[in-house]
């Protein structure tokens, strides 16, 4: 919805009154002739660069481009069903997510290929879980021979086809079957169950996605891929095709490129970047910043609006856009920034990084859309909280 500027001048009472309805109602609001400046948002306010993250999703394109390997990019890193469409349009051969609330979010959005990537055991969820396979290509994850008769038992009653990789421990020491042994009877009971398909491994290396050590990271990911061929090739010669191993990260896309066992690549930080990831020096740039205001200025620091309750930290402090300023400490509500302060006063803005890009979109409504100065849409974070 927009407002013109001039509109709110007419009237002052009716003005104000417009405004709160427009902001309780959270639509977008167009100010200052077409659009809204981005010095117009009341802060903590999370902004995406559009440009830079067009240009990150440009990057990823190119970069599995020719490969074999699809994106899959991974919907905990925004959880906004718009930007999983947007992710589509640019060549995503379907949506990763965690949560099966965030999978059902992503088909009522009009998503159709959706990866669980990790196990529902719960009964009640089972039940959604099948239901939610009528409705688009359900892929889930399985760990556990219980697990694949109760899913088998739930598709069958809702006459629905639920597609499974079956997980394998490569190092995390979470889910996952932990040895070739225990994976190949899984891979079978799957395959033997009604209203279930083996379509393949769930291969993912978390621990080395910030492992800032780039000849680590190589030979991680080397000793996995190792490990996957002689797996593969056991399952193929008893009659068990695989079609997909699925994984990969941001921190290891421009590895996996290379790769002749993964078919999908699970990354998702690769669209806007934080502080923890920078460590890397990859090729993606950072396109996500929390616009914060400075509430109190004093000779040797200033003191923002934006803490923890607007920030991740759980992998690393944020950083400042601003060249000369260093947040030096953060609490829940907020930052203590000092270096080159001078010339900074109260009711200023300045721009965090966040340290993790993932926690940090779980912390906000929505996100702003920036180009420029300009404020070009508001995004609804569709499945904030949806951690069920």
């Amino acid at each position: 919805m927009a407002v013109k500027f001039a509109e709110w001048e007419r009237n002052s009472v009716n003005a104000l009154d417009l405004f709160l309805n427009l902001i309780y109602n959270k639509h977008v609001i167009i100010l200052g002739g077409d659009r809204m400046r981005i010095d117009q948002l009341e802060t903590p306010a999370l902004l995406i660069d559009a440009d830079i993250f067009e240009q990150n999703m440009e990057t990823m394109r190119q970069m599995l481009e020719g490969t074999g390997i699809s994106l899959r990019p991974h919907y905990k890193s925004h959880k906004c069903a718009e930007i999983a469409q947007m992710q589509i349009a640019h060549g995503a051969k379907g949506i990763t997510c965690a949560k099966l609330g965030e999978a059902e979010d992503l088909a009522a959005a009009g998503i159709e290929d959706i990866l669980i990537a990790n196990e529902i055991v719960q009964p009640t969820k089972v039940m959604r879980v099948a239901a939610l396979a009528k409705r688009c290509r359900l892929t889930i994850c399985v760990d556990h021979l219980e697990n694949i008769e109760a899913l088998s038992r739930a598709a069958v009653a809702a006459d629905a086809t639920i597609h499974c990789l079956v997980e394998l421990d490569v190092g995390a020491g979470r889910c996952g079957a932990r040895n070739d042994e225990e994976f190949v009877g899984l891979a079978q009971a799957v395959s033997r169950a009604q209203g279930l398909v083996f379509e393949g491994i769930q291969a993912y290396a978390g621990y080395l996605s910030h492992e800032v050590d780039e000849q680590k990271r190589r030979e991680g990911a080397q000793r996995i891929e190792t490990r996957l061929c002689g797996l593969k090739s056991r399952l193929e010669e008893l009659g068990l095709p695989v079609k997909e191993i699925s994984g990969g990260s941001s921190g290891t896309a421009a590895i996996k490129r290379n790769s002749n066992v993964y078919t999908e690549l699970q990354a998702g930080s690769y669209l806007f970047m934080d502080s923890t990831y920078q460590e890397l020096k990859l090729s993606f740039q950072n396109s996500l910043f929390l616009l914060a205001t400075v509430i109190s200025a004093h000779d040797d620091a200033l003191i923002t609006d934006a803490g923890v309750k607007s920030c991740g930290v759980d992998q690393n402090m944020p950083t400042i856009a601003e060249d000369g300023l260093v947040l030096d400490s953060i609490n829940e509500e907020h930052g203590l920034v000092k270096g080159r302060i001078a010339g900074y006063r109260v009711g200023d803005t300045l721009r965090y990084i966040p340290g993790h890009s993932c926690t940090t979109f779980n912390l906000h409504e929505c996100a702003y859309l920036v180009r420029g100065d300009q404020v070009i849409e508001r995004i609804p974070v569709t499945s904030r909280g949806k951690i069920q």
